[in-house]
């Protein structure tokens, strides 16, 4: 098999819509990575990247894609999560701001998730410890070797997402016309932020039942690290109205672990919390030549607007600009980042203000 050639174990070419106004993918498959070199310097013969795409790629005369647009998940999700109306029944429909019918775009498992190469796949512990550079080095592969994108009209992301999109703007400048990172912040993962992160990796390290990461079946402590996740996800408004008596409140925390339970595993929630540790673009945003909006939200647990980070940041960003919401009736906390409807008249400017 050629290095970067796609392996379509399912191309489907289905109606535009589900049932409920979601969008469905117009294809759906993996392209294998050869020879993948992570920057521990270990290597794998063969690194899978699942992907889902909507729409067609359009080249200009000279054989630049110009209407690429990549779309990135958060920590320990995929690309599963924008399937939602939410997300993509509010954006990629007809007339919407990434018309599929106007727009190539590409949403990819990340390294790690979903139905990538994760260290579920087999090599459970003895994976190798991917950060968000390796992360990103397989979608660049993924992109340019698998499905010969070689530009972006747009590299968005949610959360571990949106981190990404800071850094792709750093590493490949010239790569995208515009930005828009979306519940993060520029600057290496600290504070609150790394507390509850530390907290899962520790749950999990150290509960006797993980077994070095041997386990035949999943330990307790990935309902612990469930547990935490619900808990940074929404904003304390919505889980009074949510839960407003103790019986409630444990019955909806049971619930989202129960979920968390079913579909993940340990070791891929623990490398996924794990790979944040060389995410720091502070030092480079001046390398960012796209225009770039960032976007968060004031009742985001895990980025609150109160330490003030990304407002100076963003000073440093030469075409950047930055908005957070407040809290109303139409944000949930982090979970916004996916809630289109709260932010997409931001993207419509954004990509209006970048247009060549």
């Amino acid at each position: 098999m050629r290095k970067g050639i796609p392996v379509f174990i399912f191309l489907v070419f289905l109606a535009p819509l589900q049932a409920g106004g979601i969008l469905k993918p117009t294809s759906e498959s993996e392209i294998v990575l050869k020879d993948f070199k992570f920057n521990s310097g270990e290597t794998l013969p063969e690194l899978r990247m699942h992907y889902r795409t909507w729409g067609i790629p359009r080249r200009d005369d000279v054989g630049v894609v110009r209407n690429a647009v990549l779309v990135l998940h958060g920590t320990t999700g995929s690309g599963e999560n924008f399937l939602k109306k939410e997300f993509a029944g509010a954006l990629f429909g007809k007339g919407q701001p990434l018309d599929a019918e106007k727009y190539y775009i590409i949403i990819p498992d990340s390294l790690g998730h979903g139905q990538s190469t994760r260290p579920s796949s087999g090599l459970k512990a003895k994976f190798p410890p991917y950060g968000y550079h390796d992360m990103i080095g397989a979608q660049h592969r993924m992109l340019t070797e698998g499905l010969k994108v070689n530009h972006l009209r747009l590299v968005m992301g949610t959360s571990m997402g949106g981190m990404h999109t800071w850094l792709w703007g750093e590493l490949h400048p010239e790569f995208m016309d515009a930005l828009l990172p979306l519940a993060c912040q520029p600057v290496q993962i600290a504070g609150r932020n790394r507390a509850w992160r530390k907290a899962i990796s520790d749950a999990i390290r150290n509960d006797p039942a993980w077994r070095d990461g041997e386990y035949t079946s999943q330990p307790p402590s990935l309902k612990t690290a469930a547990e935490i996740m619900f808990l940074m996800a929404s904003n304390p408004t919505r889980r009074q109205k949510e839960a407003p008596t103790r019986e409630l409140a444990d019955k909806l925390l049971a619930k989202a672990a129960k979920l968390v339970l079913d579909k993940k595993d340990a070791n891929d929630v623990l490398y996924a919390i794990e790979a944040s540790r060389d995410y720091d673009p502070a030092p480079n945003l001046g390398k960012i030549k796209a225009p770039l909006l960032a976007i968060n939200f004031a009742d985001d647990l895990i980025n609150p607007p109160e330490i003030g980070i990304l407002e100076k940041a963003i000073k440093n960003v030469p075409q950047g600009r930055a908005i957070v919401f407040p809290e109303s009736e139409q944000t949930n906390g982090h979970q916004t980042h996916t809630l289109a409807a709260v932010w997409k008249k931001h993207l419509v400017e954004l990509l209006a203000s970048s247009e060549k």
